[in-house]
């Protein structure tokens, strides 16, 4: 799993094509729950609204399985598609778009709904504000007391964040490390037989 980029902030913006209002608004979700949720307030925030289409990549985005979308009563394939489009070329991760429409009265056509949606989307994630994710795994470390010089020498050296430390019949350490520091700092254990490394996530 690679790093990647998610909204900092929800954000939204407004687009008038043809008298229709095109209403965009993203927010972070890390799951699947927290997008329905999110489209849900959208529903409720704008119950007048003919149209609340919406797409979501509800974590990583190398995770094929957390994509999702809706064109909710527009022509089949005219606004979720297209948007969920514009998220998997953005690169962007844990992310949700609602597009709220209020329809002005002139019809687009189904290649017109496909433009207004794409583009209502694209000049949203222009100016969204987004931090990186860095992907991390959760670890367990034992190792004989003998061996501590040499294990919180590695520790330091490949970044890992340690949350607990244990002392008991060996020392036992639970952290965190980067996920494309992992495979160093196990490469780098391999003299060691007596320190175990055990990946938990």
């Amino acid at each position: 799993m690679s790093e990647y980029r998610k909204p900092s902030a929800t954000h939204r913006c407004e687009l008038i094509i043809k008298n229709s209002r095109f209403i965009t608004t993203v927010a972070a979700t890390p799951d699947r729950s927290s997008a329905e949720a999110f489209v849900a307030q959208l529903k409720a925030e704008h119950p007048s609204a003919n149209h609340n289409c919406w797409a979501h990549i509800a974590g990583s985005p190398d995770d094929s399985r957390n994509r999702g979308c809706s064109d909710d009563g527009e022509p089949k394939g005219t606004a979720g598609r297209p948007m969920l489009t514009v998220l998997d070329h953005s690169g962007l991760g844990e992310v949700t778009v609602v597009v709220t429409r209020y329809f002005g009265g002139v019809k687009l056509g189904t290649g017109g709904l496909v433009r207004a949606y794409s583009q209502a989307v694209r000049e949203a994630l222009e100016t969204l504000p987004t931090t990186l994710v860095v992907p991390k795994e959760q670890i367990e470390i034992s190792a004989p007391f003998e061996m501590t010089g040499q294990l919180e020498q590695l520790l330091n050296q490949f970044s890992v964040e340690v949350q607990e430390r244990q002392w008991e019949a060996q020392l036992r350490i639970y952290g965190e490390i980067e996920t494309a520091q992992l495979e160093g700092l196990t490469t780098a254990l391999q003299p060691y037989p007596s320190i175990v490394l055990k990946s938990l996530s």
